[in-house]
C-alpha cells in the first residue's frame, strides 16, 4: 500500500498550493517565457538592438530550452528570413500567402518545417551562440529541456496540476508568438506607419505578448529595442530592458528615431535632407493622416453637389476607393487600381495628393542618386507642393522643411 505522504506528494507536490496560486504561477512562468522570446531571441539575437550581460542571456537561453525547446540560431534565422522575404512565398509564416488560419493554428509546424532548411540557417543564422552549452546541450538535447520542466512542475505542484501547467507552458509560444503575432499581426489591427509589408499593431498596450503586439512599429524600425512609438502605446518588454539597463545588465544599441523640428528652411540643405530620410516613416505617416482629412473634406463637398444620381455615384466611387488611396499602388490588384483611377477623377485635391505621395516616396528610394540630386528632387517637390493650391500639401512641405 502506498503511504499517504507519497500520495499527498503526488497529488499536491512540494508546495501544496491552492488552485489560484498555481494559476498565478502559470501566468508568471509564461510571462517569463514571453520576456525571454522578445528580449533575448527577438530584440537581442535576431535584430542586435541590444546587448545582454552574458549571465542574463544564459538565464534566458536555459529557460527557453526548458519551456520551448527552441534553438537560438534557428529562431533568429527564421525570423530574419521573415523580414527579408516578408509577405512573399518565401516568407516562412505570412498569412498573406499561407492564410490566417494556417499561420494562427499551425505556426509551430511552419517554424519546424523552416528549421529543417539548412540554407536558411546558414544564410540567416550568423552571430548566434556557438559555445559548449549550445553544441552539447541545447542543440543536442532539444526537447529534453521540456522534460526537465515537466518533472519540475510535477515536483512543485503535483502530477495533475503540474501536467496541466506544463501543457499551458508548451502551447503558449506556439500559439501566441508563432501563431497570434505572426498571423493576426499581419492581418488585423492599426498601422502607424505605411511600411512595405502588411504588419499591424494589434493593440496599443503590449503586455500579453511582451510588446510584440506593436508589430507594425517593429517592422518599420526592425532594429529598434523599443517597440512603442506613440504616447498612448506601452511596450512592457522595453520597460524590462530599461530596468536591466539601469542595473548594468543590458546595453541598448539602437531605438527608432524620434523626429525633432526647427523653423522651416527657405531652402533645403544636406542636414535637412538627412533628417527627412531618417524620419521618412514619420513623413509618410503624416502624409496618410493628411490624405484621410482631405478625403473626408472631399466627400463632404461632393455630398453638397450630389443633386442627382450621377452625383451620388461619384460619392460612392470615392468612398469605395478610400482604402486604396491610403495604400501603396504596388500593393493593389489591377481591379483596385482601376477603381482608384476612377475615384481620383472626381477630386483634383485627392489626385494631387496621391500623385505627389508616390513622387515623394521615390525620392528616398533612388539609392543610386547623389546627395545633390536627392536634395534637388526634394526641393522641387516642396516647391510644387506649395504651389499646388492644396492646403494639405503646403503644410506637408513646411513640415519637411522643418525636420532637424
Amino acid at each position: 500500500m502506498i503511504p499517504s505522504e507519497v500520495l499527498d506528494f503526488l497529488a499536491h507536490g512540494v508546495l501544496a498550493w491552492p488552485v489560484w496560486k498555481i494559476f498565478l504561477a502559470g501566468l508568471v512562468f509564461t510571462h517569463i517565457t514571453i520576456a525571454g522570446v522578445t528580449i533575448y531571441l527577438h530584440r537581442s539575437q535576431a535584430h542586435r538592438a541590444l546587448d545582454l550581460h552574458p549571465a542574463i542571456a544564459h538565464v534566458f537561453r536555459a529557460w527557453l530550452w526548458m519551456t520551448t525547446g527552441m534553438q537560438t540560431k534557428e529562431w533568429a534565422a527564421i525570423h530574419r528570413k521573415h523580414h527579408a522575404k516578408c509577405e512573399t512565398t518565401e516568407d516562412p509564416h505570412s498569412p498573406q500567402t499561407r492564410g490566417l488560419r494556417t499561420v494562427l493554428f499551425s505556426g509551430a509546424e511552419l517554424y519546424m518545417a523552416e528549421a529543417e532548411n539548412r540554407e536558411t540557417l546558414e544564410k540567416y543564422g550568423h552571430g548566434t551562440p556557438d559555445d559548449w552549452m549550445e553544441r552539447n546541450v541545447y542543440s543536442r538535447f532539444t526537447w529534453h529541456g521540456c522534460g526537465v520542466m515537466l518533472v519540475s512542475d510535477w515536483i512543485l505542484f503535483g502530477l495533475g496540476a503540474g501536467t496541466v501547467l506544463w501543457a499551458i507552458q508548451m502551447i503558449w509560444i506556439p500559439f501566441f508568438a508563432a501563431g497570434f503575432i505572426n498571423g493576426v499581426g499581419h492581418f488585423y489591427g492599426y498601422r502607424n506607419y505605411d511600411c512595405a509589408d502588411a504588419s499591424r499593431n494589434i493593440v496599443p498596450w503590449g503586455i500579453l505578448v511582451g510588446g510584440e503586439e506593436l508589430h507594425n512599429n517593429h517592422h518599420t524600425f526592425a532594429t529598434s529595442a523599443k517597440l512603442s512609438s506613440k504616447w498612448y502605446e506601452f511596450d512592457i518588454g522595453w520597460a524590462y530592458i530599461r530596468v536591466l539597463s539601469a542595473l548594468g545588465l543590458a546595453t541598448v544599441k539602437k531605438v527608432a528615431p524620434f523626429p525633432s523640428f526647427a523653423t522651416p528652411r527657405a531652402s533645403l540643405d544636406a542636414a535637412n535632407l538627412q533628417a527627412v530620410i531618417a524620419n521618412r516613416y514619420d513623413v509618410m505617416a503624416r502624409y496618410v493622416k493628411s490624405q484621410r482629412r482631405v478625403l473626408r473634406e472631399e466627400v463632404a463637398r461632393l455630398k453638397l453637389d450630389a443633386a442627382d444620381r450621377r452625383g451620388r455615384l461619384r460619392i460612392a466611387q470615392v468612398q469605395r476607393a478610400r482604402t486604396f488611396m491610403l495604400r501603396d499602388v504596388e500593393q493593389l490588384s489591377s481591379r483596385d487600381r482601376d477603381r482608384l483611377v476612377v475615384a481620383l477623377k472626381h477630386s483634383d485635391a485627392l489626385r494631387k495628393l496621391h500623385e505627389m505621395r508616390i513622387e515623394l516616396a521615390r525620392v528616398w528610394e533612388r539609392s543610386s542618386a547623389s546627395r545633390e540630386q536627392l536634395l534637388g528632387q526634394l526641393e522641387d517637390w516642396c516647391k510644387r507642393a506649395e504651389e499646388s493650391g492644396v492646403r494639405a500639401l503646403h503644410d506637408l512641405s513646411q513640415r519637411i522643411r522643418s525636420y532637424a
